[in-house]
């Protein structure tokens, strides 16, 4: 009796989880109406990439991050495949490369020492300073005084190109605008009936592929100053101004990044500098200029990193630096601008 009391409970239970979710995905594709294929197309994470906890990764989590050769060296990766990529999978035979770029071992103000320095004794998963050494996914592990990579095996140990033990920190600001007709009207995609979003692309200098004008966050330096700089430096080349150009930069720009914003990702970055015990996360954001006059008085002007800098309309056949394109795509969700030529809204991934 108590036995069939229970299954009708659990049923119960059961049915009302389904109808609750049946109405929670209803509710969803009809309120957001760029939902597609999973939670991550409305935003609610960036993709498969998202942190399972400190000890491991989930499957895929990283695929730029185990590429060869290594950025700016010929280096290979011990090969990594897709069910060893978690660090909880045991692999007695795991023997990564190690690597830390010549540039790097020279000892610029922006790197730490080796881990075997003597005098050197970093704080990490805490502020050390004014290095931050904390992760955006929560806590890392520290093996053998190294710390390790939360989204797991990259193949190469020590920090390639990375300068910081453990997370290396960067911010990538996203600057919209409408795409607009001659006489100042939106253009909208003859296909997606959707108005059309474009943003400031910079095309880099180390690897020739276009990318959100961002960079690295200084010792000490708050994210949204950070973003202001980067995107001064390499998409309007604030550095070669002169002191009167400079100011009257500054201005414009304090009217942009003073604005509402939308944070759009905040952690891990897939990144084919990463390693095992250095990787880039970022935070990125989104200021928007709806009627497009800020940006009308900014000219803009490739500089630092950049080779070129664009407007580039948004869509989904952008091939971009790293996560980028996801970003992206999050951006022209959130302002429910077209993306893909394909109408239909599908949440059968929800």
């Amino acid at each position: 009796m108590a036995g069939r009391v229970l299954g009708k409970t659990l049923a119960t239970v059961s049915l009302s989880v389904a109808l609750a979710y049946v109405t929670v995905k209803s509710l969803l594709c009809r309120s957001l109406p760029a939902c597609r294929n999973s939670f991550s197309s409305c935003g609610f994470h960036l993709n498969s990439s998202v942190m399972s906890g400190s000890n491991g990764a989930k499957e895929n989590s990283h695929h730029k991050a185990r590429t060869s050769p290594y950025p700016g060296s010929e280096v290979q990766r011990s090969h990594v495949p897709n069910e060893k990529v978690a660090w909880l999978v045991e692999w007695k035979d795991y023997n990564p490369v190690e690597y830390t770029a010549v540039s790097v071992l020279a000892g610029p103000r922006w790197a730490d020492p080796q881990i075997s320095e003597s005098t050197f004794s970093p704080k990490f998963n805490e502020k050390d300073g004014h290095v931050e050494r904390k992760s955006q996914n929560g806590l890392y592990e520290i093996e053998n005084g190294r710390p390790r990579n939360p989204a797991g095996r990259t193949g190469l140990v020590g920090r390639g190109l990375l300068g910081r033990w453990g997370p290396n920190h960067a911010a990538d600001p996203i600057i919209t605008r409408w795409k607009r007709d001659r006489s100042g009207n939106k253009i909208t995609h003859p296909i997606s009936g959707k108005n059309i979003l474009q943003f400031v692309a910079i095309k880099r200098k180390d690897c020739g592929e276009w990318a959100i004008p961002g960079g690295m966050v200084d010792p000490g330096e708050k994210i949204s100053a950070a973003l202001k700089r980067e995107f001064g430096e390499e998409a309007l080349n604030s550095l070669q101004k002169s002191s009167a150009e400079k100011r009257e930069l500054e201005e414009q720009l304090q009217k942009l990044f003073s604005q509402e914003h939308l944070v759009i990702y905040k952690g891990y970055v897939d990144d084919p500098r990463n390693t095992d015990n250095a990787w880039m996360e970022t935070e990125a954001v989104n200021y928007h200029d709806e009627t497009g006059e800020i940006m009308d008085n900014l000219t803009l002007e490739a500089g630092d990193d950049a080779g070129k800098v664009k407007w580039v309309d948004i869509n989904d056949k952008l091939k971009l630096y790293a996560s980028h394109s996801q970003f992206i795509k999050l951006v022209a969700e959130k302002r429910d601008a077209h993306w893909s030529e394909d109408s239909e809204t599908d949440c059968d991934g929800l």
